[in-house]
């Protein structure tokens, strides 16, 4: 009996010994450092266990959900689009997303990767939907930027965080891009006549502007001469009238020689006949030169 009784008393402290590690061993979790573990107690939400070492009631408590918080990325999607203009594209998008909340993502939403991307389609077609196809191209970042904000504030109640959504790619159908090359093209050449207008444009303007200028120093030039020939005719009028008529007879008989010059210059043998009056205007003109010296 003694024996007995200390085997049984032995069964009993070992099993306790076991329950108390089991339940050490059931109530304490160590949570990794990516994770958090969503608890329930009788089928309902307990507590969300973070980081660490966590303490839960042990056969109470049971950890329903591990839930990774690391940044997500969904496969690539294509969907169809029509912009403003008519214009059918085919966009590629690209979304990544993080976990915040894991009682919201596990309880509010079955398919979290799925519901984004259906939103995500959505929220694309209907962006593209408020532009033309050149918007499109060009205003790429604003595009991402309008889809990022209306995703994020789309999916926060399934406690989940957008941190990027891309459009990868817009592509186009054959006829339209066949009709956008052409299209092109026609602006190119539309773009080298008018440079080549321009140029023609430009070569006249700058020959006008030559023939202007030459014309404005050929006036000048007359103007020149002109005041030269005032400057000297008054000169001769206030000679005039300081000298009276002797010096008016110099100048005709100056003129009278300058003429006799010109007529004698020549080539070949000339003859040469000085009509008397000339020569009474020569030795007038000595006189009076004489006189001066």
């Amino acid at each position: 009996m003694n024996f007995q009784s200390i085997l049984g008393g032995n069964a009993v402290f070992l099993a306790i010994a076991v329950f108390i590690i089991i339940s050490i061993f059931l109530g304490v979790r160590i949570v990794p450092q990516s994770e958090k573990h969503v608890v329930e107690r009788f089928g309902r939400l307990r507590s969300v266990l973070g980081p660490g070492i966590n303490f839960v009631v042990p056969f109470l408590d049971r950890i329903a959900h591990k839930v990774s918080v690391l940044e997500r990325q969904l496969p690539n999607a294509s969907q169809d689009a029509i912009t403003a203009d008519n214009v059918l594209v085919k966009v590629e998008t690209s979304v990544f997303y993080r976990v915040t909340e894991p009682e919201k993502t596990v309880y509010r939403i079955r398919d979290v990767d799925a519901a984004i991307a259906t939103t995500v389609a959505g929220i694309v077609r209907s962006e593209i939907g408020k532009i033309e196809l050149d918007q499109v191209q060009s205003n790429r970042a604003q595009l991402i930027e309008r889809v990022r904000e209306q995703v994020t504030a789309m999916v926060d109640d399934w406690g989940v965080e957008v941190t990027r959504a891309e459009i990868l790619d817009v592509n186009l159908d054959e006829q339209t891009r066949a009709a956008m090359l052409q299209q092109l093209n026609a602006e190119r050449a539309r773009r080298a006549q008018v440079m080549e207008a321009e140029g023609k444009k430009r070569s006249v303007e700058l020959a006008a502007d030559a023939d202007l200028y030459a014309a404005e120093q050929e006036a000048k030039g007359r103007r020149i001469t002109a005041d030269a020939e005032a400057y000297a005719t008054s000169v001769i009028a206030v000679a005039i009238k300081e000298n009276g008529l002797e010096a008016a007879q110099f100048q005709v008989a100056l003129k009278q020689v300058e003429a006799l010059q010109a007529v004698a210059v020549g080539q070949g043998k000339q003859t040469i006949l000085i009509p008397a009056n000339a020569l009474e205007a020569f030795g007038d003109a000595f006189k009076m030169l004489k006189g001066r010296a």
